[in-house]
């Protein structure tokens, strides 16, 4: 399913409210590898409340097309998952992330092997011969 199709289903959705479709297509923009605190998602829709972002993404009848797992603590802790705050959902969403960013890196790996190492990785940047990217 493209990125296309999902926004559509969240669009259409008669299922959810008006704030939760911001919520999800908001989410929809977090890219693969990275993460967002949910004051941040909560800020990106004009909402106030980081709570109310929580309880919309536990409420997420879409996952994990809409990456719900990317979204944690402003402190950067890993925050709640399907409703959790511990033991094993949360170990699902540490590995969750964990493999994005696995997937992400060895995706720019695999690139600047293709390109003959003209492209560097520093940090969240790709560098084409000294150009960020």
């Amino acid at each position: 399913m493209t990125k296309t199709d999902i926004e559509r289903r969240v669009r259409e959705s008669g299922e959810i409210t008006e704030f939760q479709r911001l919520v999800y297509l908001a989410l929809l923009e977090v890219p693969e590898g990275k993460t967002v605190s949910y004051k941040e998602l909560a800020e990106r829709v004009g909402c106030r409340s980081a709570q109310a972002v929580g309880q919309a993404l536990k409420r997420n009848p879409f996952a994990p097309e809409v990456p719900c797992h990317r979204v944690i603590a402003a402190d950067g802790s890993i925050g709640g998952f399907h409703g959790c705050r511990s033991g094993e959902m949360i170990e699902r969403k540490r590995e969750m992330l964990e493999r994005e960013k696995l997937n992400t890196r060895e995706s720019l790996a695999s690139v600047q092997q293709f390109c003959g190492r003209i492209l560097t990785f520093r940090g969240d940047w790709l560098f084409l011969q000294g150009l960020k990217l």
